[in-house]
């Protein structure tokens, strides 16, 4: 507290601090984004402040607009780029993919969907 508020902590022992004051200082250290290490703490996302995540999705958006631009205009049908992937935001966790299960339909099943379209 002392960094942003110029409060020291210590003051609370000392008797010139109260509680309620020390509960004031906290609640505005974790609304401070980007900027409290309390709220980082607490919160990985609030790492970053709203300026941070718009220009993240700029980039991502310019990064994916020239990929798919080499993608339609080179003549080279075995382009190999990888598409670009996305920066890493503080706090998001990357979902666990699910496993695939390759199904196959029966042949009734196959029989009864070609019926459907010819019925259309």
């Amino acid at each position: 507290m002392l960094q942003f508020f110029g409060v020291d902590f210590l003051d609370l022992w000392r008797g010139r601090l109260s509680l309620r004051r020390v509960s004031v200082l906290i609640n505005s250290l974790l609304r401070q984004t980007g900027r409290s290490v309390l709220a980082a703490t607490v919160d990985e996302a609030a790492e970053w402040n709203e300026s941070d995540y718009l220009l993240a999705r700029i980039s991502d958006a310019l990064e994916l607009s020239n990929w798919l631009f080499i993608q339609a205009n080179s003549g080279d049908e075995t382009n190999d780029i990888p598409a670009p992937e996305p920066l890493p935001r503080p706090g998001h966790v990357e979902p666990e993919p699910e496993p695939i299960s390759h199904t196959h339909a029966s042949t009734n099943e196959v029989i009864d969907f070609f019926n459907r379209m010819s019925n259309l």
